[in-house]
């Protein structure tokens, strides 16, 4: 990789000195947070940016600082409703542009026991089967020499995902095990479509953004967020890497690295955290499990997304 970053690095210290014009980028889930700092940052460096949203009015507030220029147009987009992502996905391809990235940075974690409006789990079916339709949808926007970042988690260190029960139909429900399993889901559709696209020049890659709190924790009680800082603590405690909570420009970071820094042949198929390719298996590292890495899970998890979605990619 061509810069020494880390897990302190921000937006800003990964885009010093990158010029992004002529780039056009679509981000999922720019109404908060990660996304809307994801916007900022590539906006600010050049890039044109299509943001979506579920809430058009909150995104506008979250990015009213960099849409003054024009760079950043917005978007419905209801991940958790297939017919919502259909009619995106259609708005994109009959406008017809090319998109040099897409970051597929929307998601929820740790939601209540509930269903999509297609009947699928809430965090499987928003995590990973709205953004599995939404990418392939448009895959043929994008530009040869393009990329697709998913934003996975450590939380996938808690679940593989379950492909004889995706919908938690026969399994009691935990929400923190629901949320691994979309985001094992999330690193193993990037694993598929790079193996796809690569001959194209397309690549894709899975980031894990690190430890933020953003609006992303507030279906947590205040008891389940304890709980999970007190989780992450003992695991520093047994030797995993160091806790410590980042800064939103901090999470963003690894975003936009792998969307417009970090060399593509790297990254392709892999998931990387704090600005490089993380460890696969290593019990001292916040690294990447290696059942989500897996090509012949990640083709399996391909037909049984297809088979729920009814599409074919």
């Amino acid at each position: 990789m061509s810069r020494p970053f880390g897990a302190e690095s921000t937006t800003e210290d990964v885009l010093a000195g990158v010029d992004l014009t002529g780039k056009r980028i679509l981000i999922t889930g720019v109404s908060a947070g990660l996304g809307a700092e994801t916007a900022r940052a590539l906006v600010t460096h050049g890039a044109d940016v299509v943001g979506t949203a579920r809430n058009l009015d909150k995104a506008r507030a979250a990015t009213g600082v960099v849409r003054g220029g024009g760079r950043l147009e917005l978007i419905a987009l209801d991940l958790a409703s297939l017919a919502s992502v259909r009619a995106a996905a259609d708005a994109l391809l009959a406008d017809g542009r090319p998109f040099d990235v897409i970051i597929a940075n929307a998601g929820v974690m740790a939601t209540p026991q509930g269903r999509t409006a297609d009947g699928f789990e809430t965090q499987f079916g928003t995590n990973h089967l709205g953004h599995f339709v939404l990418v392939n949808r448009i895959a043929s926007l994008l530009r040869p020499g393009g990329r697709v970042v998913m934003l996975s988690s450590a939380g996938h260190h808690s679940a593989d995902v379950d492909l004889d029960d995706p919908d938690f139909d026969q399994t009691p429900y935990d929400p923190f095990v629901a949320y691994g399993r979309s985001k094992t889901a999330n690193i193993l559709f990037a694993v598929e479509f790079d193996r796809r696209h690569k001959d194209r020049g397309i690549r894709a890659t899975a980031v894990h953004p690190g430890v933020i709190l953003t609006e992303l924790v507030r279906h947590m009680s205040e008891d389940a967020t304890q709980d999970l800082m007190i989780s992450l603590a003992a695991r520093e405690a047994e030797g995993e890497t160091a806790f410590a909570l980042k800064t939103i420009p901090q999470g963003a970071a690894t975003s936009v690295w792998a969307a417009a820094v970090a060399g593509a042949e790297a990254i392709g198929g892999r998931y990387c955290l704090d600005c490089h390719v993380a460890a696969i298996d290593d019990e001292t590292a916040d690294g990447v499990r290696s059942y989500a890495l897996d090509p012949a899970h990640a083709r399996d998890l391909w037909a049984k997304s297809e088979a729920m979605t009814g599409e074919r990619f």
